[in-house]
């Protein structure tokens, strides 16, 4: 799309006016950071007189009803992101995990535990740029859930309560009683310089990434469910402090 654009000479600003998109959107979607609905495409197709050949690829993109593009690469998304909203029901989420913790969830597999790792630098920023605002709602179960060694997960605990005090960040324990949509899975929703929003799935198989509307609908009423049911960030670093001691 942009070489054909830029072919033609034709700026950002006019396929935004075009399509009746934001010009930081059309720069999204053509560095391969938002998905294009085919309407999008097919009016930049037409005006650039590409002769089918766009509305071809975003066919071929989309076959199968594959979400988004398959190398959407979710820890770039999730560095760019000015908000993240993490849900977790069973572990302590990647970007709040300790190294030890970490490595114990992965099976000794230390350049994956690495790599994870190495992803928390977004929770403090550099000179830059500001770190995101990063909310994680916890299942109590997570707390429970003893992964490693008691000295990994009191580490591992004591761990979230310092990532707690930072000012971007809250850490909030949804209470397990009941039943909610929150079990069927974990996931995060990144909320996007220009506000769109791009959700990560975890599933059984794989993680899906995800932009799709009716996606983060159901996300939206799943987060509003869990907030209902969190207990305040002081009322959860209580809590969090009670496990450390009785375990």
């Amino acid at each position: 799309m942009r070489r054909l654009r830029e072919a033609k000479d034709v700026k950002q600003e006019t396929i935004a006016h075009l399509t009746k998109v934001s010009g930081p959107q059309v720069s999204r979607i053509e560095s391969g950071k938002k998905r294009a609905t085919r309407s999008f495409v097919v009016a930049v197709d037409d005006y650039l007189e590409a002769g089918g050949s766009l509305v071809s690829l975003w066919e071929d993109l989309n076959k199968d009803g594959h979400p988004v593009p398959i190398w959407f690469d979710w820890p770039q998304i999730e560095a760019d992101a000015v908000m993240l909203i993490c849900w977790q029901h069973s572990v302590i989420p990647g970007l709040a995990q300790t190294p030890a913790y970490a490595l114990a969830l992965l099976r000794g597999n230390q350049e994956a535990a690495d790599a994870r790792i190495s992803r928390q630098a977004i929770l403090t920023g550099d000179k830059d740029s500001n770190p995101p605002i990063v909310v994680f709602l916890l299942d109590e179960h997570v707390l429970h859930n003893l992964v490693g060694t008691p000295e990994t997960m009191r580490a591992q605990l004591e761990h979230l309560l310092e990532l707690s005090l930072l000012p971007n960040v809250t850490v909030q324990v949804v209470l397990s009683s009941g039943e909610h949509e929150g079990v069927l899975g974990a996931f995060v929703v990144a909320t996007m310089e220009d506000r769109s929003e791009i959700a990560y799935i975890e599933t059984a198989v794989r993680g899906i990434t995800t932009d799709n509307p009716a996606d983060l609908s159901s996300l939206a009423r799943t987060l509003f469910e869990l907030r209902s049911r969190a207990l305040s960030q002081e009322m959860s670093r209580e809590l969090i402090r009670k496990v450390i001691e009785e375990r």
